[in-house]
């Protein structure tokens, strides 16, 4: 993390100057919009970038731990982000957003993505579980990691049917998940998968990617850094000069691109609680995206 600190340090640094000589037109920054895509059940578009809060929200609600990941979302919904992904097994971190959307008075703006566990049995104990919210209405829920599937999809539609919840979805975080979730996409009615993919992880673009271009189910992508490992692997080494082909000026950028650029994927969650990182991963989300040649190109790079 430390290699990408530093870029952003230069980067902003440098981008403040041009600004300031006027050699930055304004016009760049005005065409730098965030890109959409469709939910395939619906047709209503969401922004491609979004942010993840396992861990980097986990914080005490207190002013001082609040400040920085007020910052985080300040900064995705400036670049035209919306959405949010969170669970109640992230300890504090769904707490955590519900208070801050409440006090910016972004509650309505969010585009909410949130998960139940197993050991729900009811709809009464499933609201009660998300009251953490504040209030905020939740877009999307999930069962997370597809544990007690078989009891909590049919109460996640009935919510559907009710319009307590808009879309309905499944997750997971590892590949050796993904046969499972293959059969559930096949014989189970959703509107959203959850899975990880990136340079390193690409199991999903065998199968499961295709199947659900093919049954228009919206993908929602995790761990696009590896948790972190994908830094270490690059760590001191400069971008390949292929990067900038399609505006990446950063590991971070080259990363999401990749993942995002699948023609089956809806968006991506990249956590984080640095300010910072936040418009950085915001910016992957503008641009030319790589297409199949170039993604094979930055796959082979990492592996």
């Amino acid at each position: 993390m430390t290699t990408r600190r530093r870029f952003m340090q230069y980067s902003l640094a440098t981008s403040s100057a041009l600004l300031l000589e006027g050699l930055l037109p304004r016009l760049v920054l005005a065409e730098a919009a965030m890109l959409k895509r469709k939910i395939p059940s619906t047709g209503e578009q969401i922004p491609i970038i979004g942010l993840g809060t396992a861990d980097s929200f986990n914080v005490e609600s207190t002013p001082t731990a609040l400040k920085p990941l007020a910052e985080v979302l300040d900064h995705l919904f400036g670049a035209g982000g919306t959405v949010i992904d969170t669970a109640p097994s992230y300890e504090k971190s769904q707490g955590v957003i519900g208070t801050l959307l409440a006090q910016q008075g972004r509650t309505e703006q969010a585009f909410l993505a949130t998960k139940v566990e197993g050991r729900e049995s009811s709809i009464e104990e499933i609201e009660q579980e998300m009251a953490d919210l504040k209030g905020a209405p939740i877009d999307l829920l999930q069962v997370h990691s597809m544990i007690n599937y078989e009891k909590l999809l049919p109460l996640l539609r009935e919510m559907k049917q009710q319009k307590k919840i808009r879309y309905v979805g499944i997750t997971h975080h590892a590949e050796m998940a993904q046969d499972q979730m293959l059969d559930l996409v096949n014989s189970e009615s959703m509107d959203f998968i959850q899975i990880n993919l990136n340079p390193r992880d690409t199991k999903a673009e065998d199968k499961l990617l295709p199947l659900c271009q093919d049954k228009g189910v919206a993908v929602m992508i995790n761990r696009p850094f590896l948790d972190g490992r994908l830094f270490n692997q690059v760590a001191g080494k400069p971008l390949p000069a292929f990067a900038s082909d399609i505006g990446c000026t950063s590991w971070a950028q080259l990363m999401i691109k990749y993942s995002i650029s699948h023609p089956a994927v809806t968006c991506i969650i990249p956590a984080t609680s640095n300010p910072a990182h936040m418009a950085e991963n915001a910016l992957a989300g503008t641009g030319e995206l790589p297409d199949e040649s170039m993604r094979r190109r930055i796959a082979e790079y990492f592996k």
